[in-house]
């Protein structure tokens, strides 16, 4: 039989009596550290936070939309503070002005409708005519932006109501008025660009004011974040079209 022998290995970092006092002496290297995992520590399971107020805070409208089909909760508790949750937001709602259509005014509304408009809120004024084409394509724009920003007041008045012997050839003119100020106005329908779509309006109008509101947002944003807001809708629009136009050829 051939010889065989043993290793013995002691636990890892473990030193003799013989080994400590030659390291004393230096005739030996220090001995390594031993080696030490750092402590478990288990990651947040968002199935078992206490699902709150504060649970409920930190979730996004959409979030929140979506737990509330969410079959798996049956928390008293959080259905209760879901349900204050969206009551308080259903009144914050209920508070914001809204329009959501072009309003027809008349010379004698003017001061109380557009002047006289509550605080903070941005009036655009068409003044038209009937029989003109730019007028008509530019009020369509504007029926449209009208039901997607109802926050912002649109109104309509002819133009020789609003300013008498008003020349036709400026025709259509958009004043845009906040807080009684007047703060822009476009004349002629080639101020919103070759082809007038809503897109383009929305963003002329709001080249250099936040002018279209859409009510989302609790306070007034800044004009980058509304110009935002209207790119992210165009893009929005164009897959919408680009989806129909694919579905259609398909058939």
């Amino acid at each position: 039989m051939g010889d065989y022998h043993f290793v013995y290995k002691d636990v890892e970092g473990a030193s003799t009596q013989w080994d400590d006092i030659q390291r004393k002496l230096g005739n030996l290297p220090p001995k390594a550290p031993v080696f030490k995992p750092d402590p478990f520590t288990p990651g947040d399971d968002e199935g078992s936070k206490s699902k709150d107020k504060d649970w409920i805070d930190e979730k996004t409208q959409d979030e929140l939309d979506d737990l509330e089909d969410d079959p798996d909760l049956n928390d008293d508790r959080f259905l209760q503070e879901y349900r204050k949750k969206r009551m308080a937001e259903m009144r914050e709602v209920a508070k914001v002005v809204r329009f959501g259509s072009v309003i027809p005014i008349s010379g004698s509304d003017f001061v109380r409708e557009v002047s006289q408009a509550p605080e903070d809120i941005w009036v655009v004024v068409l003044l038209y005519k009937d029989g003109y084409s730019g007028c008509q394509i530019l009020l369509q724009c504007l029926d449209e932006l009208a039901t997607k920003y109802p926050v912002t007041k649109f109104v309509k008045i002819i133009s020789t109501d609003c300013i008498p012997n008003y020349p036709d050839c400026n025709l259509p003119t958009v004043l845009v008025y906040h807080n009684g100020a007047l703060k822009s106005n476009y004349v002629g329908l080639h101020s919103f660009g070759r082809r007038c779509t809503p897109e383009g309006v929305a963003l002329t109008l709001c080249q250099s004011d936040p002018v279209l509101n859409d009510g989302r947002s609790k306070k007034e944003q800044s004009r980058e974040a509304v110009l935002d807001g209207v790119r992210k809708r165009f893009l929005e629009k164009v897959v919408a079209q680009h989806e129909d136009d694919d579905g259609s050829s398909s058939d």
